[in-house]
């Protein structure tokens, strides 16, 4: 037995309930990744990995590893296939949202630059997430925020 992380048996970092109904399992900062994450999820079925979003510092590869996950794009919602490799480069061509609309399980690796800060948007909602570090930012619902400026002169008094 090795203290390696595996995605063929994974050691489950955390286990979501509905909406998202799945694993995730952050196999790069397992084995030591400092400027790559790599997370290896499982969907249960309706499942989702997130909302449609788009990120503004980052690039995202996924890698199907086990069963017909639905990607929705800008240019339209596809299933994929086993070892499908999709690429989501920054900003809006790169929004995307992987859910599990089959009967069975799905598992993908998402692999991505870690730079931070990173502005990331859900598109549907309009919240915009404010991310300093892994797993660690603000979230502003559309219509909440002010503009900056605003923010600067109300922090002066």
């Amino acid at each position: 037995m090795t203290d390696e992380p595996n995605v063929i048996e994974p050691s489950w970092d955390a286990e979501l309930d509905p909406p998202f109904a799945l694993k995730a399992s952050r196999v790069g900062a397992q084995a030591g990744a400092r400027e790559l994450g790599a997370t290896l999820f499982e969907l249960a079925p309706g499942g989702a990995v997130s909302p449609y979003h788009l990120h503004h510092a980052n690039e995202e590869l996924l890698i199907v590893l086990d069963g017909r996950p639905s990607l929705r794009t800008p240019a339209g919602t596809r299933e994929l296939a086993p070892g499908s490799v999709v690429a989501f480069p920054r900003g809006e061509e790169g929004a995307h949202q992987v859910r599990n609309d089959g009967g069975g399980p799905a598992r993908l690796l998402l692999v991505s630059t870690m730079n931070f800060p990173d502005i990331a948007e859900h598109v549907d909602t309009g919240t915009t997430l404010a991310v300093v570090e892994p797993r660690t930012g603000r979230a502003f619902p559309k219509d909440t925020d002010i503009p900056v400026w605003e923010a600067v002169t109300r922090s002066m008094g």
